[in-house]
């Protein structure tokens, strides 16, 4: 009981094993969405940075999508520490949130002052290491805290991130461009100021959660033993349910990296766009999402996973082919903005699948066994992305993102998927 919520649970221990009140409950899922929300405002900057940063350090495709697969990779690796402290230390939930931000500050401050091509590789792998030790402790407690409402709280917590993808993008554009509008000139700032000014919000979140969220714990629950524990994952790993959605992580990660990386440098190699054009075309790719995310989610909940999922991988692999005709003007921007209904917006419907076929106490290594597989297995998409830009052109990078897509599309509609019945617990697919 002492690692229980001050606010609510210390004054009442006869209801430690409730769910917390609807307003304090709110507060958290809105808190975190929050955060997550500033976590994908430095994890989407670095896109507006990669043509400046090639452009400096003289880099191939191959070399940048070499530094976003190392990236990729070590957001597969730090997901493994991340859902085993999760699930046996969950009072220390706050903590881990704000070491993810730290490491984040600690990316951007190396890549400010990297002249060097593997230090830039370090630093996004910092970077990668970072955003990505989020989601074990965010997604398990609000699995946790909302079972009966969980794909819309998966999607809440992914709104945050939408609106984060959504305005970094134009925010970093608009910081590398300058303006020149009405009588105002502003020539902009260097791409290696940016990178410093982006350890600041991350600084700031880090703090903010430690002085907020200290000593919050989830109503009811106890960090399980390392005995119990170790059962649960043994069992996870086996569980065809959960292991279908980590490749299916894995196969939506790639396609979305694919090609989000390289219409950035299509955008700026072949297009000859501005950093401030470019930023605002990425910013579409996400704009919808913002609605579609929690649309998507209360569907899921209400109509099961798999149909939702199905669709959108579907929808995914029919508008990235799209891309073949419309390469330009009008076309390419109302392409990526009805692309941005599912790009993302399909992830936190994923992960709730996921969630449906998990045990109590596990949850933490469910969302790292789904992530880390995702990371892993996606990281040498970037790599072939490049090869494919490299000695074809962006076609090629489009039709492979639409073959990953239509992949997950069928693995969608055959795979193994756990009961929707409000609570972890289902132990196999149905």
């Amino acid at each position: 009981m002492a690692t229980a919520d001050t606010t609510d649970i210390s004054k009442e221990p006869d209801e430690a094993t409730t769910e917390a009140p609807p307003r304090e409950s709110s507060r958290l899922m809105y808190g975190i969405s929050a955060g997550h929300g500033i976590k994908h405002f430095g994890q989407g900057a670095i896109l507006i940075l990669v043509p400046e940063i090639k452009a400096t350090l003289a880099l191939s495709d191959v070399a940048i999508g070499g530094m976003f697969a190392a990236r990729d990779a070590s957001m597969g690796l730090a997901n493994v520490p991340a859902g085993i402290l999760t699930d046996m230390y969950r009072h220390r939930v706050p903590m881990l949130l704000a070491i993810s931000m730290s490491f984040v500050a600690v990316g951007y401050l190396l890549i400010g002052v990297s002249s060097w091509y593997w230090l830039t590789v370090l630093a996004l792998m910092i970077l990668g290491t970072g955003t990505s030790l989020w989601h074990a402790p965010a997604f398990s407690e609000l699995a946790v805290r909302y079972p009966e409402r969980r794909g819309f709280a998966m999607a809440a917590h992914s709104t945050g991130a939408q609106v984060g993808n959504t305005t970094a993008p134009a925010t970093i554009g608009l910081l590398l461009g300058g303006i020149s509008y009405l009588g105002v000139e502003w020539a902009g700032l260097g791409w290696r100021t940016v990178a410093f000014l982006l350890v600041i919000p991350a600084i700031l979140t880090a703090l903010v959660i430690v002085s907020r969220f200290k000593g919050k714990a989830t109503p009811g629950r106890k960090s399980v033993s390392l005995r119990s524990y170790t059962g649960a994952t043994a069992r996870l790993i086996g569980n065809p349910a959960v292991l279908a959605m980590a490749l299916m992580h894995a196969l939506r990660g790639a396609a979305h990296n694919s090609i989000q990386l390289f219409l950035v440098l299509y955008m700026s190699d072949v297009l000859n766009y501005s950093n401030l054009t470019i930023g605002i075309h990425v910013s579409l790719l996400t704009l919808a999402g913002i609605a579609s995310t929690p649309a998507l989610g209360l569907l899921s909940d209400r109509f099961g996973r798999r149909p939702v999922i199905a669709f959108s991988m579907a929808s995914i692999t029919v508008l990235v082919l799209v891309f073949l005709v419309a390469e330009d003007g009008w076309g390419l921007m109302v392409t990526m903005v009805v692309l941005g209904v599912f790009l993302f917006s399909i992830m936190p419907v994923i992960v709730a699948a996921a969630m449906d076929s998990t045990e109590h106490g596990s949850e933490g290594t469910s969302i790292a066994v789904l992530f880390a597989g995702g990371s892993l297995v996606g990281a040498v998409a970037p790599i072939l992305a490049g090869v494919l830009n490299t000695h074809w052109n962006f076609d090629a990078v489009v039709i492979f993102v639409a073959i990953v897509a239509a992949v997950g599309t069928a693995l969608a509609i055959v795979a193994p998927m756990g009961r929707r019945d409000g609570v972890s617990g289902a132990t196999g697919g149905v």
